[in-house]
């Protein structure tokens, strides 16, 4: 037991007086009327006694502090047995609150485990359904904006916007002509579909090489390759199957109710039409000499039947070059039999040229060449503006500038460039549509 001195604060005393006032142990008196000792007046300087005096109190200073802060006030501190006990009623009390931990973890899994198996009877499949009827649904969202066969197979508004084709039966009939010839190419990342589709993407809407290489994921040289075989393919096989000049008997037959009652002779309805070129261009393998933005452009003369079906297209020529001098050297007055009328809507000053064939022109903004009443005149205007815009509008690629690569000539023997097979093969596309002009 610590004594009564050890315990109280103001009582941590020596046992006997001392005359230092600053010591626990002075005792003052009034009597005291001497001056202080040399000790006295430098209270820092103690004697040993007097330091280990203050050592003790410091210490018993300390000790009741910690009886304080302990679990009583009398015991100084906790004993080797206390410690113990206290270490085993801590661990105890956490062992308790592992088991409780364990016994609300078990309580809360077996909660969601009857959760789960009061749902699965009830929810889960409705969660399946919803799931499946989501999964479809988007499926059916991809599939709409994907460029794929089944996506364009039941959307013929589609297949005419990216095509110019009328339907899918027209441009399946198209990939079934042209497959057998596309076996030659080699292209892994893009099907026999893909292929055609991409390059009819390009006549149709004139898109660049590179926005053709994101929308199909493939790089722009598999593009500009693709585009020059397929265009290749189509020259040699469609457009020879659809572009052709009908006999007399076949036009005077399928000829309009435009033109049924004043000019029953119509052959043909010529126009020539220019493309801008986007730099010089090497016919021949021979770079213009000279060549200027006014020359740098491509002439093409076309003829199109009453009917609206594309009979004749000339290739290209460089060039300012008139319509007479287009005329004569495309080969295009051979067609022409003795008797045929040539309608143009405008003047193309090639009369007497189509005259020495024994043939007559005449013009839609005039009266028709064989006296037909006035009435019918605006009839022949509109028909043949219709009949010569409609190839043009139809593939925006006609319209030009004409890139460099496809200016320039692919083939020695035929001197014909890719453009020109170009035109040619959109007005092969043309001839698979509905015609511009109805019978009745």
């Amino acid at each position: 037991m610590l004594s009564y001195k050890t315990l109280h604060p103001f009582c941590l005393r020596a046992g006997k007086q001392v005359k230092n006032p600053r010591s626990p142990d002075y005792v003052p008196s009034i009597f005291t009327a001497t001056a202080l000792s040399a000790d006295m007046k430098e209270p820092g300087l103690l004697d040993v006694s007097d330091k280990q005096e203050a050592r003790v109190e410091a210490a018993n200073a300390l000790l009741f502090l910690q009886c304080q802060g302990g679990s009583g006030l009398d015991r100084p501190g906790p004993t080797e047995r206390e410690s113990n006990m206290e270490g085993s009623a801590s661990s105890s009390m956490s062992a308790d609150d592992d088991d409780d931990d364990e016994d609300d973890e078990s309580a809360s899994d077996g909660k969601d485990e009857t959760a789960l198996t009061s749902n699965a009877s009830v929810n889960f499949d409705d969660v399946l359904k919803a799931l499946r009827r989501e999964n479809r649904a988007l499926r059916e969202s991809v599939e709409k904006m994907s460029l794929s066969e089944s996506s364009l197979r039941n959307d013929a508004e589609k297949v005419k916007f990216y095509t110019g084709l009328p339907n899918f039966f027209v441009l399946e009939t198209v990939m079934l002509l042209l497959a057998p010839h596309m076996d030659a190419i080699r292209n892994v990342k893009l099907s026999k579909f893909q292929q055609l589709l991409l390059t009819l993407m390009r006549l149709r809407l004139d898109l660049r090489n590179q926005d053709l290489a994101y929308r199909f994921g493939v790089k722009v040289g598999t593009v500009v390759r693709t585009v020059h075989h397929m265009v290749n393919i189509m020259s040699s096989t469609l457009v020879p199957t659809a572009v052709f000049w009908p006999s007399r008997a076949e036009l005077r037959k399928n000829l309009p109710a435009a033109l049924r009652s004043s000019c029953p002779d119509c052959a043909v309805i010529v126009d020539c039409f220019t493309v801008p070129c986007e730099g010089p261009v090497a016919y021949g393998n021979k770079p213009q000499q000279g060549a200027t933005a006014a020359c740098n452009v491509l002439n093409y003369l076309i003829g199109v039947a009453p009917q609206g079906v594309v009979t004749f297209v000339s290739r290209g020529v460089l060039g300012n070059v008139g319509p007479r001098n287009l005329a004569e050297s495309c080969g295009f007055l051979c067609k022409l039999l003795p008797g045929d009328v040539v309608l143009a809507r405008r003047d193309l000053d090639i009369a007497d040229a189509v005259a020495a064939r024994g043939a007559r022109f005449g013009m839609a903004e005039g009266e028709p060449p064989t006296g037909g009443a006035a009435a019918d005149v605006q009839g022949v205007r509109a028909h043949v503006e219709r009949v010569v815009s409609m190839v043009r509008q139809r593939y925006a690629m006609l319209t030009g500038p004409v890139e460099s690569p496809f200016a320039s000539a692919a083939e020695r023997t035929s001197n014909m460039s890719t453009f020109d097979k170009i035109v040619q093969v959109a007005c092969a596309l043309n001839n698979l549509c509905i015609s511009a002009a109805p019978l009745e």
